[in-house]
Formats: structure tokens, C-alpha cells, sequence
């Protein structure tokens, strides 16, 4: 606990942790979008300039964000971009994977770009499919949290006040 009080309100005002239990499942949420985004890779930062620009609770912000972990990647982004594909009617074309491990081996940048230009399909499955993924898993994450806080606060409240 920190006993400063001018440092206690510089942090609280830094992290806005004041806020509402909507605010902040709300931020908790917008994490989570942000982190099983297709934006992999600049969540972080898109996370706090939204969490600064809403004056949203930054530590929510950022617990959404990372609640994709490393061993979550893999299988979310291959299911999402499955999902996306379904959807759109896309598939890589074929030899793709012959073609990028063709590149590695002959360590060429012509070959990979070459490569590249065939994941076009899949890249609009990976966006619409984590984007839909996404917004289903914030959903959820709003609920949950909100739940959460609420029950949090209500039974600290009757800690503090026990003749309620």
C-alpha cells in the first residue's frame, strides 16, 4: 500500500481505478477485443492510447490485453482464421507451405515475398475471423467481470460496514 498520499493520487489518477463497475468491466472488455484482435502485435499500445483517450481503468485495459497468452495463440488465431475462411469460402492456394519452406532454405527474400503475395485469402480469414472471435470474447469478458466487481464490491462494503 502505498502511504504517500500525493503518490496514492497521482497513481489512482494515473490508473483511473475509481471508476464504476461498468467502467471498468467495460475497460476489462475493451482489453480483451484489443488482445484477441487481429492487431496482434500493437495491442499494448492501442490498448493504453484507448484507455487514455476514454479515460478508461488502465490496469484493466492492460489485464484484458493480456489475457491471450502465449500457449492461447496458436490454437485461437488457427481456429479464428478456420472460422474466417469458413466463412468467406477462402483456402490457401496450394503448394503455399512448399513455397515458404522452399524460401527458408534458399534464405530468399524474392522467394518469401513471392509467398506472401498467395496468403491474401488467408489474411482476410485471420481478420474476420479474429475480429468475430473477438468481439464474442469481450462480450463474455464484460459479463464476467462485471459480475465479478459487483460481487467484490458488495462484500467489501459489508466488510467495512458489518451492520449492514
Amino acid at each position: 500500500m502505498v502511504r504517500f498520499p500525493r503518490v496514492r493520487a497521482w497513481l489512482e489518477q494515473l490508473l483511473h481505478t475509481h471508476d464504476t463497475p461498468q467502467r471498468t468491466a467495460a475497460a476489462y472488455a475493451l482489453g480483451v477485443f484489443l488482445g484477441f484482435s487481429p492487431v496482434l502485435g500493437l495491442h499494448t499500445i492501442l490498448g493504453l492510447i484507448l484507455a487514455f483517450a476514454l479515460s478508461l481503468n488502465r490496469v484493466a485495459v492492460l489485464l484484458g490485453v493480456y489475457s491471450n497468452l502465449p500457449w492461447i495463440l496458436v490454437p485461437y488465431y488457427t481456429l479464428a482464421t478456420w472460422l474466417g475462411a469458413s466463412l468467406l469460402g477462402a483456402a490457401p492456394p496450394p503448394g503455399l507451405v512448399e513455397a515458404f519452406i522452399t524460401a527458408l532454405q534458399n534464405r530468399s527474400w524474392s522467394e518469401f515475398r513471392s509467398a506472401f503475395g498467395g496468403l491474401e485469402p488467408v489474411f482476410w480469414a485471420f481478420t474476420l475471423g479474429s475480429t468475430i472471435g473477438a468481439t464474442l470474447l469481450s462480450l463474455v469478458a464484460y459479463r464476467v467481470s462485471f459480475v465479478m466487481i459487483t460481487t467484490h464490491r458488495k462484500r467489501a462494503h459489508r466488510s467495512q460496514n458489518p451492520e449492514l
